[in-house]
């Protein structure tokens, strides 16, 4: 689904004009311009299901030298920056790192491919809490393993800009799948690699 973005930037005007300001000054002539082209790409995920963000960057390697060889191993990407919009009040969740692991089953995926799939999910409007599940999903779908897990820790302009103002508090959740929730040996060991 395409943004609407001349439906966007008449919102944008009448936001405009509820807070007091007047749209046709200088400083905010183009404001309704800009915010629909950043909305087209700080939303982008939207436009697509996990199914068909599965799809996009299913990109693995069969590497059966490699499991036979490293079975049961984890591999970290850790350290992605990335940011979303909270759904409830569509403020930045920003500093968020995150560390998504697997345990290849018989395929391997790009490291990028990950990176670019938590990017993806996180531009849509979220909860922290999903943001964690639909990387999971996605990835389980491409490696074909049940064995994932994502921490993510960001800090919430809900919660930094307004209401409780709480600057600096952060929000640290986590997403198992598999054996990280199942064994402990697994958790334990992803937990010393992030």
């Amino acid at each position: 689904m395409a943004v609407d973005k001349k439906a966007i930037q008449e919102h944008v005007k009448g936001i405009l004009k509820a807070i007091g300001e007047n749209p046709e000054r200088q400083g905010l002539i183009d404001t309704p311009k800009r915010v629909a082209n950043m909305f087209e790409e700080v939303f982008a995920g939207i436009g697509y299901t996990n199914d068909e963000i599965a799809e996009m960057y299913n990109k693995t390697f069969d590497e059966e030298d490699f499991i036979d060889s490293y079975e049961n191993d984890i591999v970290v990407v850790k350290d992605i920056e990335v940011f979303s919009h909270c759904e409830h009040h569509m403020t930045l969740m920003y500093n968020m790192k995150l560390a998504v692991a697997y345990i290849p089953n018989d395929k391997v995926i790009g490291l990028s491919k990950i990176c670019r799939i938590a990017d993806m999910v996180s531009k849509r409007l979220q909860l922290q809490e999903r943001i964690g599940a639909d990387i999971a999903e996605i990835l389980q779908k491409i490696v074909e393993t049940e064995d994932v897990a994502v921490f993510i820790q960001a800090e919430h302009g809900c919660m930094t800009a307004r209401g409780i103002k709480k600057p600096g508090a952060k929000t640290v959740t986590t997403t198992l799948r598999g054996k990280f929730k199942q064994d402990k040996n697994y958790t334990d060991r992803l937990l010393q690699m992030i």
